[in-house]
């Protein structure tokens, strides 16, 4: 226990230094910082890209094969546990923390940019409607959870099985030893730390500009720089608030009403919106995508400079990776007593399906609307307002005041439910695995997360906080492909203890 104490506190400081350094140089020398953080980024896309490619396609291979291998049925935790939750808000806080606020400012503006401007094709046609809804598909489906179905089940298992702390550094024991105690265990969370506030700094700033956006669209406020800053500030307040409530009511409560609204919101689209056409788009996308799905994975154009790919799939890779250890580490606190079946069935097919579900309704529904009304104006004007493209959407609709309210609702608890999630994660991380951080960790983990994404939001905007994004995935990624093998490992020797228990017996 001491080891792990003396390492968490190691962690905790080197990672507070850093991040701390990274702030005053984004305060002081601004433009310098997105220099440098473009510089990476260009140096990543262009000789790095096929890493992120290549791991991403293995994690979900990794996924599928742990779903109907034999290790299935091994139970996180003791054989006689059972989970915490029930499975509606287990599905509920994984989502929220995994995709929610992403899928609302995508929703729409995703498939409407790929309309407008395809990896390949003509613009504004048919066969430009067909792609953006199967690009849109393929970024939000399989490949983000399989990212989160690898480290949260890792994480899990080592946690509850294995009875280590709940560190990255841990879901490495079988490789590393007592090392997860030493430089290489503290390098390895360290990394770990560093990748999830830059994503969750990344979420935190997309969702501040679609705060700023909805007040803009609902109540006149003006859409501005300050009050994105303005955003961060009183939501810090907020969530800081929302985390002395614990684990078990506040997130859960938070999680659970961001779903309902989003149900409620969704059913809405579906009645209000082109119905058939919304069943037509889920159904035909689906098998685009499966039937596409190798061909996009591993799609990366060698004889021309593709800034399309490097621009979304690309980075969409980066982010999943990004975010991996605050959404695995929170997937596993809450997962104990789950079957490795359940738990990549809950993690792995039915997200994918839910989000595939909701880009359906809103994508194919704005597409359908443009369509129908051949206006290329709007569509340009979604691309051009990325952070205002749900709210300009529901102004096409019946009721889109209510429409619009009901959205700025699910977007500002989506806030607050990451933000929060993101706290106790990064508590976690940085004091020695432990299960339930103390406030004071919290609430200092929630200034500085919220400090970056102001740093990032002054440095640029929705660019450099892309770009810091994939800048501070990459060394996680391959981190990522190790803990695979190591899970594997992990899963084998236990396999082979509880075979021998029983013939012993």
């Amino acid at each position: 226990m001491n080891k792990e104490k003396q390492s968490g506190s190691s962690v905790f400081w080197i990672s507070l230094g850093i991040t701390v350094i990274f702030i005053l140089w984004g305060t002081l020398f601004t433009d310098n910082l997105a220099t440098v953080i473009n510089a990476i980024y260009n140096g990543s896309i262009d000789y790095l890209g096929w890493v992120y490619l290549s791991a991403t396609l293995f994690f979900v291979i990794f996924s599928v094969f742990l779903l109907f291998s034999k290790y299935g049925n091994i139970r996180l935790g003791k054989p006689t546990d059972r989970p915490d939750f029930n499975t509606g808000s287990w599905l509920a806080m994984l989502f929220g923390a995994g995709m929610g606020i992403g899928i609302v400012y995508w929703g729409v503006a995703e498939p409407v940019t790929h309309y407008t401007d395809p990896p390949y094709g003509k613009p504004f046609t048919i066969d430009a409607a067909n792609t953006a809804m199967k690009y849109t598909f393929f970024h939000w489906g399989l490949d983000p959870w399989a990212i989160y179905t690898v480290i949260g089940l890792a994480l899990a298992f080592f946690q509850y099985n294995k009875k280590l702390p709940a560190a990255i550094s841990s879901a490495f024991y079988p490789v590393l030893g007592d090392r997860i105690y030493g430089p290489i265990g503290k390098t390895i969370d360290v990394l770990s730390i560093f990748a999830t506030v830059f994503g969750i700094a990344t979420s935190l700033g997309l969702g501040a500009m679609q705060v700023t956006a909805g007040m803009h669209d609902i109540f006149g406020i003006p859409n501005t720089l300050l009050i994105d800053l303005i955003v961060v500030a009183v939501a810090t307040v907020l969530f800081i608030i929302s985390i002395n409530t614990g684990l078990e009511r506040g997130i859960q409560y938070l999680s659970n009403a961001a779903m309902i609204l989003s149900f409620v919101i969704l059913l809405f689209v579906f009645v209000l919106g082109p119905t058939l056409t919304i069943i037509k788009v889920f159904f035909n996308t689906t098998g685009l995508y499966l039937s596409d799905f190798l061909r996009m994975s591993l799609r990366l154009n060698p004889f021309q400079k593709d800034e399309w790919i490097a621009s979304w799939t690309l980075f969409y890779w980066a982010w999943w990776i990004a975010w991996a250890p605050f959404v695995g580490m929170f997937i596993a606190r809450v997962s104990k007593g789950r079957t490795i079946r359940e738990f990549v069935i809950g993690v792995l097919i039915f997200p994918t399906l839910g989000t595939c579900l909701w880009m359906s309704i809103f994508g194919g529904s704005a597409l359908k609307i443009i369509q129908r009304a051949h206006d290329h104006h709007l569509a340009t004007y979604i691309v051009k307002n990325v952070s205002l493209s749900i709210f300009t959407f529901f102004d096409q609709l019946p009721l889109s005041t209510v429409l619009s309210l009901i959205g700025f609702a699910v977007v500002a608890i989506y806030y607050i439910t990451v933000a929060d999630t993101a706290t106790f994660v990064l508590g976690m991380l940085s004091e020695g695995g432990t299960l339930n951080p103390s406030n004071k960790i919290k609430v200092i983990w929630g200034v500085i997360q919220s400090a970056v994404a102001c740093v990032l939001l002054l440095a640029g905007g929705l660019n450099v906080l892309q770009t810091a994004s994939i800048a501070a995935a990459l060394p996680f990624a391959v981190i990522m492909v190790i803990m695979c093998f190591s899970l594997l490992k992990g899963l084998k020797s236990e396999i082979h203890t509880h075979s021998g228990t029983r013939r012993t017996k």
